[in-house]
């Protein structure tokens, strides 16, 4: 077991991961016991922007939710 330290957040994913498949990014999430959600909403704690984001950035945006980039993703897991 890796821990749980993204227990209790939740993530959203948007455009292409250079690194990583968005599948491997949310079994990633769910190792560190974090939720995914297809959907951005005002309890999403991060939306995780790769390539060429969609309208769930614009969304994050007005909603106020955090946008992180592959690379503040990455730190993340590893912290």
């Amino acid at each position: 077991v890796k821990g749980q330290k993204l227990a209790g957040l939740s993530f959203v994913l948007t455009g292409s991961l250079e690194s990583m498949s968005r599948e491997k990014a949310k079994e990633k999430i769910r190792a560190f016991g974090g939720n995914v959600n297809e959907s951005v909403s005002k309890i999403t704690s991060y939306v995780v922007a790769g390539r060429e984001p969609g309208s769930k950035f614009d969304k994050a945006q007005k909603l106020g939710v955090k946008i992180i980039d592959e690379k503040e993703f990455l730190q993340l897991l590893t912290k």
